[in-house]
């Protein structure tokens, strides 16, 4: 079966970069699409050249033919002194605040020509239960999936380790949960499954595809939350890049290394070659 799936970088791993800098750098390694976090320094819904910051970015994607996606995840775009805070399960009124910038995260989407919002959970505060939690968690995805639907838009929620929705068992769970809403999607991280202990990379994406609205992938030791550049961990690239041929997904799936953002650009090279050594050439040579 032929490969369908579009390679992709995340911004956040050139944080560094102005954002059209990072968009030109990773479209010129032969990268097909991008996962934008608004941070402060890429699209930040604060500043004042906000608007035009988005109308440049949409142009810039347009050039170069890059599908995109917005994903959510910045670590101090809402609270500078408290990271990923607050989150869809704080008391309400902290929440409202997470709510209201995941509706501009949505419309920023829209406005970019995307079809993707990625989100996660946060961690459970501690002076909720976890059937608390459960239920704060859907009563603030609920309005914004019906929303995200009359926008056209999946909301791609990702399992990520430490937080209150961890593995791909409990995004289960949550779906379940949320009535198995049509815009609920999910965000699967290969190294996260290595992470967590959830088991093989290529078998959860074999299992798990059909519920994927983009795939993130990087190296990871097993049971150490940490993105790793290919080759430093324990992702076996060659059987996750079979699994993805094989499935014929069809979505993005985008190297993240937020950790790594200070040597970007080197990196940009690093990850191509690797996923090319791994199987993945066919993708590279493929442009929209």
């Amino acid at each position: 079966m032929s490969a369908r799936w579009i390679p992709g970088y995340t911004t956040s791993g050139l944080a560094h970069h102005r954002l059209e800098d990072a968009l030109r750098l990773l479209h010129a390694e032969g990268f097909n699409s991008a996962v934008i976090t608004p941070d402060a320094a890429h699209l930040d819904p604060a500043s004042p050249h906000f608007v035009a910051d988005v109308e440049r970015t949409r142009a810039v994607l347009g050039e170069l033919g890059l599908v995109s996606l917005v994903e959510t995840g910045s670590r101090f775009l809402l609270d500078p002194s408290r990271k990923h805070f607050p989150t869809l399960l704080n008391e309400p009124e902290l929440a409202r605040q997470r709510v209201r910038f995941l509706r501009v995260a949505c419309d920023l989407a829209t406005q970019l020509g995307a079809n993707v919002v990625s989100l996660w959970s946060g961690s459970c505060p501690a002076e909720i239960s976890a059937e608390q939690a459960w239920t704060r968690l859907r009563e603030n995805l609920l309005p914004l999936l019906d929303d995200a639907a009359r926008q056209g838009l999946s909301l791609a929620f990702e399992p990520e380790p430490g937080m209150f929705v961890q593995t791909v068992a409990e995004w289960h769970e949550l779906r379940d949960r949320v009535g198995r809403h049509q815009a609920f999607k999910l965000a699967l991280d290969c190294g996260h499954v290595l992470a967590t202990g959830e088991g093989d990379p290529a078998q959860v994406i074999r299992r798990e595809f059909a519920h994927c609205a983009w795939i993130a992938i990087e190296d990871m030791r097993r049971g150490v939350h940490e993105h790793l550049p290919f080759g430093s961990g324990d992702l076996d690239l060659p059987a996750v890049v079979q699994a993805l041929d094989e499935t014929a997904f069809a979505g993005i799936v985008a190297v993240e290394l937020p950790r790594d953002a200070h040597r970007g650009a080197a990196m940009l090279k690093a990850s191509r070659a690797a996923l090319c050594a791994a199987g993945a050439s066919a993708v590279f040579q493929r442009r929209p």
